[in-house]
């Protein structure tokens, strides 16, 4: 079955240093963008992370430290990524949790905004997992019938990703074919940034889900203690995580919008009718 798509959507995958979100790096990077009239892109790009690849992440990836050395660095391939990316939504093998965080930090850290505001993320493994729980091999073994080459290759990682998700669609009727139904099915608790520092709370406020705040409105918490957000802003966060504060800190010190006298009027009139 292949996708019912209203816009582009963009599948990759990331090797990396290893995985903290504030201060692993990019060494691969594959994308592969499929359209709605179903034609396809695909990238694939070596990126020199600017720092020491640990032995543990080369045994898992088998990208070493002087296979990347002469690489472009992530920032000197920010605005292509960027580029290709797009308005696109976006979907990914245990995305929603890292590719997607990670690969915000290192735009971010290039100086390219970038937010899931106006896009829609489908976490495929999120989908494997509730309804088989297994692992990217398997799940390709399962959903596709064929065995992974060059697991942990980003390309192929990549590919397999995409191959599953429309065998998932042929296999489950219940699965509705539409990237919101997707993102919404794959979806974690919701959070207010990527790394679940910030979360929604059932009135739709943010709060914070770790430390002595813990549970407590970001709000509330900055009006009690404004050094918090300095220390968070100072401190090993993503830079995601910091951007969603800032966001939030401007939201608060915005000045009202002023009433025009017919709003004014309107508010008199449904005072006096209250008493």
């Amino acid at each position: 079955m292949e996708l019912n798509l209203t816009r582009p959507i963009v599948f990759f995958d990331l090797e990396t240093t290893g995985i903290n979100i504030a201060t692993d790096r990019i060494v691969e990077i594959s994308i592969l963008k499929v359209f709605p009239n179903g034609n396809k892109e695909s990238k694939t790009w070596l990126v020199n992370p600017e720092i020491e690849i640990p032995a543990e992440a080369i045994a898992v990836h088998g990208i070493t430290n002087e296979k990347v050395v002469t690489e472009p660095t992530f920032k000197e391939l920010a605005s292509k990524i960027n580029e290709m990316i797009g308005d696109a939504d976006l979907a990914g093998f245990n995305s929603n949790r890292f590719d997607i965080p990670l690969l915000a930090e290192e735009l971010l850290r290039a100086d390219i905004d970038f937010d899931m505001e106006n896009r829609k993320a489908i976490d495929v493994q999120v989908i494997f997992h509730k309804k088989e729980q297994r692992t990217l091999s398997a799940g390709y073994k399962f959903y596709c019938g064929k065995d992974l080459d060059d697991a942990h290759s980003a390309e192929a990682d990549t590919l397999a990703t995409y191959e599953i998700l429309k065998a998932q669609l042929d296999k489950y009727e219940d699965i509705e074919n539409s990237v919101e139904a997707l993102s919404e099915f794959s979806a974690h608790r919701e959070r207010a940034d990527f790394a679940g520092f910030v979360l929604y709370n059932e009135e739709g406020k943010e709060i914070f889900s770790f430390g002595k705040y813990k549970g407590r409105t970001v709000e509330d918490v900055l009006k009690e203690n404004p050094g918090y957000h300095s220390w968070i802003q100072n401190a090993e966060f993503p830079l995601y995580t910091k951007k969603v504060l800032r966001q939030i800190k401007e939201r608060m010190t915005r000045p009202r919008a002023i009433m025009s006298e017919e709003e004014q009027l309107k508010a008199l009139q449904a005072k006096f009718n209250a008493r």
